[in-house]
């Protein structure tokens, strides 16, 4: 399946809201990865997995698939020569207790979600792991427990922090800092403990500077006295970091023991997560596993479109081996698009494992390729017009189809001319059915519905409407082609029935009486109106008609219908309503119904301004100026150039 195909049928759209049910960010993953089958028994085992996820979810839709945040950064850290982290280990021990979890929650689930429940039992518990993990890591931490040398490190640590501190407060309280202390108080700075003495007193204290206040007045030094405590107690930190490093990097070893056991665990989870993301879509659409073929069959049910929910109408279409090709006609906005968006989508859906919103006892075919040509496919890049891009895309699904394809034709040959674009419609129509392809088209051209008629393998459908209510219910009947409704909407809508008749001719060749079903006095008065001839006024006598002709005036600045061009009045109007306009620097015939006043000469230029410099070359003024001081018979002008 092409990515045009996906985004055309919006099934993006779908990936997208299903995504959402996802609780991991590996299982959103794997949902905007998903791929259709053509592996007929492959689909059969997403379709009944779904099915017993969404039977799990109607027992208990708490499942337990949680723990998968940052075990993709655990696995990538593995085997590097680098020990894992406390925090890492912690979030693995939290994985390991969500896998305990999930076997328990699966463990009465055999009898009805067998296939489902069955995964769980992949997943290897690693109590040993999980139990020397929780033993060593506390807190996001390693325990003090977690060895005999680091408890006894950290005692040290604390006897010495204690004698450290005691040590500065005695320094604080002594009559020698005492006069030199900004205030009575120990702080650290990077670990070491300080206390603040005012900067003019600095020479006075034996220690070293470790930081200033913002002010400068204050200046925090660690006095010689502590000093030699301070370098005791940051060794035995270097003791402790050592003594930490020893039981991450045999904790790290534990772990990649287990490597296998925890990737396959990880691949399980987030197996969990994608499947009952699926079954939650399901549910959300009140969705069905249904039958599905290889033989490119359809016989849908009650099938809703997916995105459309509630407001959907309900389609049911057939579609037998003996019929592969179903051309839909119908008025515009009728629902002709969205049924073979919906056929579709839903082939596609189900390829893809899912449950569709479709009656459970529908029947789907297998295809290996669904090939659309939907929407204008307007180019602007390549400069193609809206019938050459779409030829360009039916060129491909040409050569592409076989006899397992699946062809979605939305209004085929139009945006040319409608003999030519009917005529290549039904070549094209032919060509994919003797290619063995499945097609589902839809039409304006009532050639292709008698075609379709006529032609065996072809069936005809038709989306209805309502010509009482003038709308359209987007019910589709098959095997009936679609009426013309366009006489039957005028005359309701008011035109009168004279006029459809000699539309009924020169469309039908054939005569057809039309009456009016309104009574009113006022309304068939009104509709009168529309056959009575006007009687033209005549000048003279004489069948002359008298135009009523738009007058502008010289260097008028004016509109140009229909290229919306911009000129300027040279002269006119002649007896047929025709001014010489400039533009672009050339004189041009245009008739007045195609001008529009832009900007009146009298606002751009004064009452004595020589026009000559707008219309005439320069070389035309040199003449005209030689001219009127002297008659030269070999001086011509030409003052239309």
């Amino acid at each position: 399946m092409n990515q045009h195909t996906i985004k055309t049928l919006d099934f993006n759209k779908i990936s997208e809201i299903m995504a959402t049910f996802a609780l991991t960010k590996e299982g959103k993953e794997k949902i905007s990865s998903i791929t259709p089958s053509t592996n007929m028994k492959q689909i059969e085992a997403w379709l009944e997995e779904v099915s017993e996820a969404v039977g799990i979810l109607k027992k208990s839709a708490s499942v337990p698939v949680h723990g998968l945040d940052g075990m993709e950064h655990l696995l990538n850290n593995m085997n590097k020569g680098v020990a894992l982290r406390a925090d890492q280990l912690a979030k693995l021990s939290d994985f390991l207790d969500c896998c305990g979890k999930m076997r328990r929650y699966m463990k009465d689930k055999e009898f009805y979600a067998p296939r489902v429940s069955s995964y769980v039992k992949g997943i290897d518990e690693l109590p040993e792991l999980a139990n020397e993990i929780i033993r060593c890591i506390r807190n996001g931490r390693v325990d003090d427990y977690a060895s005999k040398e680091l408890i006894k490190i950290r005692k040290q640590i604390a006897i010495q922090e204690e004698r450290l501190k005691e040590k500065t407060l005695q320094l604080t309280k002594s009559n020698k800092y005492k006069s030199y202390l900004q205030e009575q108080v120990v702080s650290q700075r990077n670990g070491r403990y300080v206390i603040p003495i005012k900067k003019e007193y600095r020479n006075k204290i034996k220690g070293t500077v470790l930081d200033t206040s913002a002010s400068g007045s204050t200046l925090f030094i660690e006095p010689e006295e502590i000093s030699v405590y301070q370098d005791q107690l940051s060794w035995l930190f270097a003791d402790e970091e050592v003594e930490v490093q020893k039981v991450l990097t045999y904790l790290t070893g534990l772990v990649e023991e287990k490597e296998q056991h925890i990737r396959f665990a990880i691949e399980t989870m987030v197996h969990y997560d994608f499947l009952f993301a699926k079954a939650k879509y399901s549910r959300s659409i009140s969705g069905n596993r249904v039958k599905i073929n290889e033989s490119g069959e359809f016989d849908l049910m009650e099938a809703r479109h997916p995105l459309l929910g509630e407001k959907a109408v309900p389609l049911s279409v057939k579609l037998e081996k003996e019929q592969r090709a179903l051309v839909i006609t119908g008025p515009n906005t009728g629902g002709k698009t969205v049924t073979i968006k919906t056929i579709g989508l839903l082939t596609l859906m189900v390829q893809c494992g899912l449950h569709i919103p479709a009656s459970a006892e529908s029947s789907l075919g297998i295809f290996e390729r669904i090939l659309v040509d939907i929407g204008d496919g307007q180019s602007i890049t390549e400069n193609l017009s809206t019938f050459s891009s779409r030829i360009v895309n039916i060129i491909e699904i040409l050569k592409e189809t076989n006899d397992r394809t699946l062809a979605l034709l939305d209004e085929l040959g139009s945006g040319t001319d409608p003999g030519e674009g009917m005529g290549l419609a039904t070549a094209i129509l032919e060509t994919l059915y003797e290619k063995g392809a499945t097609i589902l088209a839809t039409t304006h051209y009532s050639e292709i519905k008698e075609f379709a008629e006529a032609h065996p393998g072809f069936i005809n459908g038709s989306m209805e409407f309502d010509i009482t209510t003038l709308s359209p219910t987007y019910r589709l009947h098959i095997g009936r082609g679609g009426e013309s409704q366009a006489f039957a909407i005028a005359l309701k809508l008011g035109v009168h029935p004279k006029i459809i008749e000699r539309a009924h001719r020169i469309t039908y060749k054939e005569e057809k009486q039309y009456t009016r079903d309104s009574t009113d006095g006022w309304k068939l008065r009104e509709q009168e109106k529309q056959v009575i001839i006007n009687k033209y006024q005549h000048r003279n006598k004489t069948t002359k008609v008298e135009m009523k002709v738009t007058l502008f005036h010289q260097g008028d600045n004016v509109k140009i219908s229909p290229a919306n061009e911009f000129g300027i009045i040279y002269s006119g109007p002649d007896q047929h309503g025709n001014y010489m306009v400039q533009i672009k620097g050339e004189k041009v015939v245009i008739n007045h119904k195609r001008i529009t006043l832009y900007i009146a000469a009298c606002e751009l230029y004064p009452d004595d301004y020589d026009f000559d410099i707008i219309f005439q070359s320069k070389e035309n003024r040199k003449k005209s100026k030689l001219l009127s001081k002297r008659h030269d018979e070999t001086i011509t002008i030409d003052y239309n150039q």
